[in-house]
């Protein structure tokens, strides 16, 4: 039991800082910047070089020290030293439990589960390594994988959908971070080596936009939506009346709605931008909401099942069944842009706080604390009255 002693505790393990520390015998317990400890050992095979022709000194890692202990990793450790005695080289013979680039992907998504903004986000961001990932280097152990390996993902798809690529790229250099600060792989990682060589092309990014509806069309189209019963149309009308994306309207929830103060709140949980929002309501857009009672739904927009939403592609399917296939109801809101800066003349921050959209600088918006709510109430005032009865009233700005 000798031979397992050596210069760190378990309490050193645990609290010392940044740094390679020393424990004997070419056992190191390293500590990244970040706080994650892993163990190493470094060891020379007898009798082998190095391509230099000195003695072949290489360093191989034994784990994370939040699942290998000390005495866990001296004992690793010792091992290696023996193989490299007689002259084994540990990378070809130790016995090391590396887990498939697949197994340790669908770990690192369940330990960021918490961290999701929606569920929906958190199973894109495995679908995407499930669909262009683990058909080629699912398998593989995590410490083989490397430049060619990373290309073979990303090459296919790079081109053709270099935003999904791009993406890719992102999610695999964060597995293989992980399997570095657990003690699985050693040196650079290759997503960022292929990144730094530029060894793929230059994509230009292509602005992708909604086709929106013209605003002088509107109206019109909203008198058509209003000659129909189903909630998807109530829905519709409502998302155009707040300018809202899909998802903010769709999860919209009665405890969100205070009918008194004439508000709907929506919660930075349900928010892109991660902030609160408030959205004034009209009379217009407070007569689609009072029927919606009826249904005694947590939601005010209930679906098939109950006291569950609408589906996020209700809206849509129903612009198609009236024809209007080539617009999608995200495009409402840039219809609203529109409106707002060429008809109503509205200033441009009060325009994009009604999108939720973030106005100036980090520092500008650390001193904007207003949201702009009695001068949106205008706008808002002004785009139901347009949209419901086609008159354009606008204020004095």
């Amino acid at each position: 039991m000798a031979a397992l002693g050596g210069k760190l505790t378990k309490r050193l393990v645990e609290n010392l800082g940044a740094g390679r520390h020393g424990d004997g015998s070419g056992l190191y317990l390293v500590v990244d910047p970040s706080g994650a400890r892993r163990w190493i050992v470094r060891v020379t095979v007898k009798g082998q070089r190095n391509r230099k022709g000195a003695p072949l000194r290489t360093d191989f890692g034994l784990g994370g020290a939040d699942v290998v202990t000390l005495n866990q990793a001296r004992e690793r450790a010792l091992e290696y030293r023996r193989m490299a005695k007689s002259g084994l080289n540990p990378r070809f013979n130790a016995q090391r439990e590396v887990p498939t680039f697949e197994e340790l992907a669908r770990q690192v998504h369940i330990d960021r589960m918490p961290t999701w903004k929606n569920p929906k986000h958190g199973q894109q961001w495995l679908n995407t390594l499930r669909d262009y990932a683990f058909p080629k280097i699912g398998r593989m152990p995590v410490d083989s994988i490397g430049q060619p390996e990373v290309l073979m993902c990303l090459s296919p798809v790079w081109t053709a959908k270099n935003e999904t690529a791009r993406r890719l790229a992102q999610r695999i250099k964060t597995v293989l971070d992980v399997a570095k600060s657990k003690g699985f792989r050693s040196g650079e990682n290759p997503v960022t080596a292929v990144k730094e060589a530029q060894v793929l092309p230059k994509v230009k990014a292509k602005t992708a936009h909604h086709d929106a509806m013209p605003w002088r069309d509107v109206p019109a189209f909203y008198a058509e939506l209003e000659g129909r019963t189903a909630t998807a149309a109530k829905a519709l009308q409502f998302t155009i009346l707040s300018a809202c994306r899909t998802s903010e309207v769709l999860g919209m929830t009665w405890e969100e709605v205070d009918t008194d103060a004439r508000l709907w709140t929506i919660p930075a949980e349900r928010m892109k931008t991660g902030v609160a929002h408030r959205i004034p309501l009209t009379d217009e857009m407070l007569r689609i909401l009072e029927p919606m009672r009826a249904m005694a739904s947590a939601y005010v927009f209930e679906g098939q099942k109950r006291h569950r939403p609408l589906s996020n592609m209700s809206m849509l399917m129903l612009l198609r069944r009236m024809g209007r296939g080539e617009f999608t109801v995200h495009g409402f809101r840039s219809t609203f842009r529109d409106w707002a800066a060429e008809a109503a003349g509205a200033p441009r921050e009060v325009a994009e706080v009604a999108l939720a959209h973030q106005v100036g600088t980090d520092v500008e918006r650390a001193y904007a604390r207003s949201d702009l709510l009695e001068r949106r109430r205008e706008l808002m005032r002004n785009w139901s009255d347009f949209v419901s009865v086609g008159a354009l009233a606008c204020e004095d700005w």
